[in-house]
């Protein structure tokens, strides 16, 4: 796909991957429309954009609403009158194991990791498909291939990313669409996702279920993620797979062979490997 003057929507854009895949798009020559729920990093983002030449607005957007996803449509449209790619990058997480995982983190996760793209996919695919190529992206994770312990409503939504791009891709090629579909799993990427609780109502956030084994392995991953990936060599990744009409996106390709191994357990003695 020539990305060339398309328009391009980014969730979870303000910081992050969000922005390292906006910045890359309009480097390439792409129009951007930058939704993220915090306002005031939106505005930067889009003044420093705008700053270099590039075509950019904002919009704030809840991506757990679907009123705010429309509202997202129905901006692009207003400003560009097509959108060509999607990506659903905004996330959360919080640290709990299965078990003892509060039904408002099961909620506030699966709303924002898992409906942010459904809402995403059912509202902008059939515009996509007017401009009779395209692309869509969701942003899913290595846990989303392989569910590790402490991570239980966040793999789950992750999961459930990966099943809905693949089955995307493999609806828009049974009806020989033009517009492809891929998914991006991160491994440790220095972004701000252990800090997400700060866009959470306060009266949501207190229903959070404090234990060990969470506060434990929420400590290790804000370790490993300030020593991760830079942001920055994500969106070149991600420009690839809509040019090149490639699937899977893994910035840690070697970390998919924690993947592989499960599957290969799952196979040779129907274990579940650690």
């Amino acid at each position: 796909m020539d990305v060339n003057n398309k328009v391009a929507v980014v969730t979870g854009a303000a910081s992050g991957m969000g922005l390292a895949m906006a910045q890359t798009f309009a480097d390439s020559g792409m129009a951007l429309v930058l939704a993220d729920i915090e306002e005031e990093a939106l505005d930067a983002a889009v003044n420093e954009l705008s700053k270099d030449g590039h075509r950019a607005i904002g919009v704030r957007t809840d991506v757990s609403k679907l009123s705010d996803v429309q509202a997202l449509a129905d901006a692009t449209l207003q400003e560009y009158g097509a959108v060509h790619v999607l990506c659903n990058n905004a996330g959360v997480g919080v640290g709990a194991p299965v078990g003892n995982t509060s039904i408002a983190d099961w909620k506030w996760t699966l709303d924002i990791d898992l409906w942010g793209p459904i809402y995403g996919v059912e509202t902008f695919l059939p515009l996509i498909e007017q401009q009779g190529e395209g692309h869509i992206n969701s942003t899913a994770s290595m846990a989303g291939l392989y569910a590790g312990a402490s991570l239980g409503a966040y793999n789950v939504a992750k999961h459930g990313v990966v099943a809905l791009m693949a089955s995307l891709e493999r609806d828009l090629r049974w009806r020989e669409s033009k517009v492809r579909a891929s998914v991006l799993c991160p491994g440790p990427i220095n972004t701000k996702i252990v800090n997400s609780e700060r866009n959470r109502d306060p009266d949501d956030a207190a229903n959070h279920i404090d234990s060990e084994q969470g506060q434990k392995f929420w400590d290790f991953l804000t370790r490993t993620l300030a020593n991760g990936m830079d942001p920055a060599e994500v969106g070149p990744m991600v420009l690839d797979a809509v040019i090149n009409e490639k699937f899977w996106i893994l910035t840690h390709p070697e970390m998919g062979e924690i993947a592989v191994s499960q599957s290969r357990a799952m196979l040779e003695d129907q274990r579940l490997t650690r």
